[in-house]
């Protein structure tokens, strides 16, 4: 399951890079993956510090940390 996890943050993370700033309900559309599988990976990503969560008119935004992005 830790393996799938991390696929997946790849995919979202691609996701992100090409899309910019998205909402959480985008996302899910857009990877072929369950809702409950890119819930955890979207948690991975956030506890790692690879991503921005923030709340916005009732939903939620993601954008990938571009701080983190440079140090790489």
């Amino acid at each position: 399951m830790v393996t799938q996890i991390g696929i997946v943050a790849g995919e979202i993370w691609n996701f992100l890079d090409e899309h910019g700033e998205t909402t959480l309900e985008e996302i899910t559309g857009g990877i072929d993956k369950s809702e409950k599988l890119i819930l955890m990976s979207l948690g991975w990503l956030a506890r790692e510090k690879h991503i921005i969560v923030t709340e916005k008119n009732n939903t939620y935004q993601i954008n990938l940390n571009q701080k983190k992005q440079k140090i790489k």
